[in-house]
């Protein structure tokens, strides 16, 4: 039986109130009263509001369903179809072209890259996650199946040095095609060195060779005396060369190459939706009590690893000499997002004046906000945002009504916080069938927050299964990946995001690659 004490208006879980009272608040500026007056007022204004956008969905599903149903002897129209769905209020009229208006996410914005998704509720998932923003590619090609296991390089216990050589054939080839030497490859370099602001490569003829552009030179580190972290760049990502002849790998290289690390994960979005199961108040307190600790950048994790016990934390930033000799910092961790849940979820970690449930939305809104304002009013350190934004992801939102409605919400969020206006940013997931044929007016609803629009092949299909389910058969769900259809709703997702200028302002996502075993598989595709 959960036990609630009374503010605002409302009634809260214990376990809830005193989280908030005693870890979230504190810090952050905002008191008590202030926090629960104002999720009150919050559960108040939009609770109404969600339950009827809740209701409007089912109203049209029902409309739709007995569309299909009085049509099933007739030959399937799709022009009829559609001015059916305009009709109803499913497909609404976009709007004139315009440009989104999305500010302070250069962080995110300008350079593409892989995007992690992990459950909040798995404190050492999220810490390497984060952490996940710099990798080995020396070890990621070593223990997956993209270095195939024939010919001797079979995965074992020890070090298989024909699968290492496999390794490094694969990686210098890869160098040589993201940072070319003017003459000669990576293959055949013995030594690399920094003269004078420039990497300078000796080659086993024993001249000396630069880079073909020179400016993908960014910087060094010396690690030790006998060695070196070499600093590339290339489309805005980074790549280091580790030069260690004292490591086992380092030792057998040519070039005394220890490693090559690279800029992996830019970003992860830390889950409180698909990936969780918080199905109470203490599921709850513990997820947010973990996004809590990533943004004091206090959450900690241990493991045992070879019979040693190892606490895992979020990495500090990367320091370097740059080609000036000036020196340059780089962000350590990729950025956190946080995914809200959707709107059709009910919590009773907080129950309304009448004492029912409330949209789990809300909550969430206000509990993950609050949180990272402890990352905001950091000034050094580790940090989250360095453009101080705060970004939530908003899943299975149909159509341009509820992408209003969430914007809505996050700016009374904002000022119910004393935050700046559209501090909150919005991660649009183009998930369900009525928001994408609505792409244009969703974005445009959300035109100075939305940060990124993705596509998502499970949702998608199990939106469109649904949605039409007495249209008559269905395609079975695996084989809806080579249908028309899916490659015209991935595409068109890019085509509105780029006519509505999110390059270079957000991003454009693609899916998720969801079989994290099949590495060759996904360099194939």
């Amino acid at each position: 039986m959960t036990d609630y004490v009374a503010a605002g208006g409302i009634s809260i879980a214990k376990e809830l109130a005193g989280f908030i009272g005693s870890e979230a608040l504190p810090g952050t500026g905002v008191s008590a009263s202030q926090f629960w007056d104002g999720l009150g007022g919050l559960i108040r204004t939009f609770a109404p509001q969600i339950r009827a956008q809740l209701r409007f969905r089912d109203e049209l599903q029902e409309k739709i369903d007995e569309y299909h149903r009085s049509t099933a002897t007739m030959p399937f129209n799709p022009a009829a179809y559609a001015r059916f769905l305009r009709e109803i209020g499913y497909i609404v009229p976009p709007p004139l072209d315009f440009t989104i208006r999305t500010e302070n996410v250069l962080e995110i914005a300008r350079v593409a890259g892989p995007q992690l998704v992990v459950p909040a509720s798995n404190a050492r998932y999220a810490l390497n996650a984060a952490n996940a923003r710099w990798g080995s590619l020396y070890d990621a090609l070593y223990g997956t199946d993209a270095i195939p296991e024939s010919d001797g390089a079979e995965r074992g216990k020890g070090y298989n040095k024909v699968r290492g050589a496999k390794v490094i054939e694969w990686v210098r080839a890869f160098l040589d095609d993201a940072v070319p030497l003017a003459k000669g490859s990576h293959k055949s370099v013995t030594a690399y060195k920094v003269v004078g602001g420039e990497l300078v490569a000796t080659l086993e003829n024993g001249l000396e060779t630069r880079l073909q552009h020179p400016g993908r030179f960014a910087g060094h580190r010396k690690k030790s005396l006998d060695s070196l972290v070499i600093l590339l760049r290339h489309h805005g990502l980074h790549i280091e060369i580790e030069i260690d002849p004292n490591s086992l790998v380092g030792a057998e290289s040519k070039a005394n190459v220890s490693d090559v690390i690279l800029e992996a994960a830019l970003s992860t979005i830390i889950d409180l939706e698909d990936s969780v199961a918080a199905v109470d108040v203490e599921d709850k307190v513990a997820v947010y009590r973990n996004w809590l600790g990533l943004m004091q950048a206090t959450l900690t994790a241990t493991l045992e690893k070879n019979g040693l016990v190892i606490e895992r934390r979020l990495n500090e930033d990367r320091h370097y000499i740059g080609r000036d000799g000036s020196p340059v910092v780089l962000h350590g961790r990729s950025l956190l997002l946080v995914r809200n849940v959707g709107h059709h979820i009910e919590t009773d970690a907080v129950l309304d004046e009448e004492g029912k449930p409330v949209p789990e939305t809300i909550v969430d809104a206000a509990v993950t906000s609050l949180i990272a304002m402890h990352d905001l009013k950091r000034t050094e350190g580790i940090r989250n945002s360095r453009h101080g934004s705060i970004y939530i992801v908003k899943p299975k939102m149909h159509g341009p009504r509820e992408v209003a409605l969430a914007n809505e919400l996050f700016a009374a969020v904002e000022d119910m916080l004393g935050l700046d206006r559209f501090t909150l940013k919005m991660g649009i997931m183009d998930e369900e069938r009525r928001t994408s044929v609505n792409l244009k007016a969703c974005i445009a609803a959300a035109a100075d927050r939305v940060f990124f629009i993705n596509t998502g092949f499970l949702d998608r299909t199990g939106d469109e299964i649904h949605t039409s389910m007495e249209a008559g058969p269905m395609v079975r769900k695996n084989d809806m990946k080579n249908t028309e259809w899916i490659a015209a709703y991935e595409n068109f997702n890019v085509d509105i995001g780029i006519a509505c200028g999110l390059p270079g302002r957000a991003q454009i996502g693609k899916g998720m690659w969801a079989a994290p075993d099949r590495m060759a598989d996904m360099l194939a595709q």
